[in-house]
């Protein structure tokens, strides 16, 4: 996946959780943890935290990938929560590697 191809993703799966926001909760996952608040959505990351470095420590790549995965959405679903975007976060990380 190119670089671009990356911050397509990032950037369309990040709208369509903000517009989660407003689903219907009985029909939507993500609007389902906007519903539960900001202690549920905070818990979910946790979670996805522990599920991916149990992952990393099974030494299996599909299971690290996966889980990965999991948390980078979750992560998502927490930075919509709080109006921070992807751009904001790689353009902290393109900060710190001077390339911003």
């Amino acid at each position: 996946m190119r670089e671009t191809d990356a911050e397509h993703v990032l950037a369309d799966l990040y709208q369509r959780l903000l517009e989660r926001k407003t689903a219907d909760p009985d029909h939507s996952y993500v609007a389902r943890l906007y519903q539960q608040g900001e202690d549920k959505i905070l818990q979910k990351v946790g979670e996805e935290a522990i599920e991916t470095l149990l992952a990393a420590k099974s030494g299996q790549a599909d299971a690290l990938i996966y889980e990965t995965a999991d948390l980078w959405f979750h992560c998502l679903v927490m930075l919509a929560q709080y109006q921070i975007t992807p751009e904001q976060i790689l353009g902290e990380l393109a900060r710190r590697f001077n390339h911003g």
